[in-house]
């Protein structure tokens, strides 16, 4: 098994973890529980600290945390990797007026967390329930909210 945390070049990775932890639910302090030898090291290097300005942490403990990094150079070009939001579960069953319901209630979330759209996708075909949205995070970033 490999441990991996995501790692996202920032400017600014106290905006950025600021952004993140509202439109995911994670924090900036590492779960108790589980005890995993990951959740342990990054407790052990708060070092006093209340929390990471620039890390965060699922409250579960389970998912991969995630590390803005900062750096001196302003993003340039399009992301080659990029998150997905699901405010949907995923959920085939649902109508398309419940999902773009779902999926618009999460983009108005995010948009006054600082996430800009950039273009909305399906939505037309009631027989086809797929929509999804293509935002912009505060420095840019591309993400999907379906």
């Amino acid at each position: 098994m490999v441990f991996w945390q995501l790692t996202i070049d920032a400017n600014d990775p106290a905006l950025l973890a600021r952004f993140w932890s509202a439109a995911l639910g994670y924090q900036p302090v590492p779960s108790a529980e589980p005890q995993t030898t990951w959740n342990a090291h990054y407790r052990s290097r708060l070092g006093g600290q209340d929390a990471f300005g620039d890390r965060l942490f699922d409250p579960e403990g389970l998912r991969p945390p995630l590390w803005f990094q900062q750096v001196p150079d302003t993003k340039a070009g399009k992301n080659r990797v990029h998150l997905d939001l699901y405010p949907t579960g995923r959920d085939d069953t649902l109508t398309l007026d419940r999902r773009v319901a779902l999926v618009e209630a999460k983009v108005a979330e995010l948009v006054g967390l600082g996430a800009r759209v950039e273009r909305r996708t399906g939505g037309e075909d009631p027989e086809d329930p797929y929509y999804y949205v293509v935002m912009l995070d505060p420095e840019g970033n591309e993400f999907c909210v379906s």
